[in-house]
């Protein structure tokens, strides 16, 4: 613990009981309930392993393999981006929007954008089982992470993925389009903590100048595939106003706001309509 503190590692107490129950292969509850377990010296190689990649601030997560999302479990890989807490503001968004529309008995088809491990669309499909998916991504590598998820969480056969940039080679009208994509500045990622800015991918992160690159080329074609639906996207901390503001002239002007785990606004959800 000592090690993960000297390395500027705030929850380094927390961290070292998820690495030492990975390394003695033990649900961590089972560890809290043993705190006298030793580890047997091919285990206490692993934690020691697990502890050198931590000090060198590489996320639990990546260390693992996974991430918890919505509560339910998620591979990552160094080609996805490590899912957050904040983007499950998406989700709770996209299942109020299925309540206000009375579409809980509809065959929905909901399309992902840079779906990266899946953990936006997989978890909409768990959570509203008569749904069915399309998830895209530029990186074939983050849909083969997302594939495995799919099969891991018995949803193989509801979804497809396709690898292409944003939304070329896709058509047809979806009820919900989600979307978490790059939204910071280029200048801005050298300023993130290491992390961020060493572990995840920086197609995942790099938004450009201003970090709405992304947001504009979508909201030229964006009404093509939802002409009478949700879009619903992550935003930065300070871009709600300005991403509204690109897709109002398109729509029924009918935005919502969502606030994330911190009070923040960090979703902007849009109502199309013919």
């Amino acid at each position: 613990m000592a090690a993960l503190r000297a390395a500027g590692i705030d929850s380094a107490g927390i961290d070292v009981r998820r690495l030492m129950a990975a390394a003695l292969a033990l649900p961590e509850a089972q560890l809290l309930a043993r705190p006298e377990a030793q580890l047997p010296p091919e285990r206490a190689r692993i934690f020691a392993s697990y502890v050198a990649r931590r000090c060198a601030r590489e996320p639990v997560s990546r260390i693992l393999g996974a991430r918890e999302f919505y509560g339910r479990s998620f591979a990552v890989s160094a080609a996805t981006l490590d899912p957050r807490p904040e983007s499950e503001t998406l989700i709770e968004a996209s299942v109020e929007i299925v309540g206000l529309e009375d579409w809980s008995a509809l065959p929905l088809r909901i399309l992902d954008i840079g779906t990266g491990t899946g953990c936006l669309l997989l978890t909409l499909l768990s959570e509203l089982p008569q749904a069915t998916g399309l998830g895209t991504d530029l990186s074939g590598a983050a849909l083969e992470v997302a594939r495995e998820n799919a099969t891991a969480l018995g949803l193989g056969q509801r979804v497809a993925w396709r690898t292409t940039d944003l939304l070329e080679n896709v058509a047809g009208n979806f009820h919900i389009v989600i979307s978490n994509p790059p939204y910071l500045s280029s200048a801005e990622i050298a300023t993130l903590e290491p992390e961020v800015s060493r572990f995840d991918p920086r197609l995942a992160l790099d938004g450009g100048t201003d970090g709405l690159e992304i947001f504009r080329r979508l909201s030229t074609r964006l009404f093509e595939v939802v002409p009478n639906g949700w879009i619903v996207l992550e935003v930065g901390h300070d871009q709600a106003d300005r991403v509204a503001q690109m897709f109002a002239p398109g729509c029924a002007a009918h935005v919502r706001f969502y606030r994330d785990v911190s009070g923040r606004r960090r979703c902007v959800a849009v109502r199309t309509r013919n």
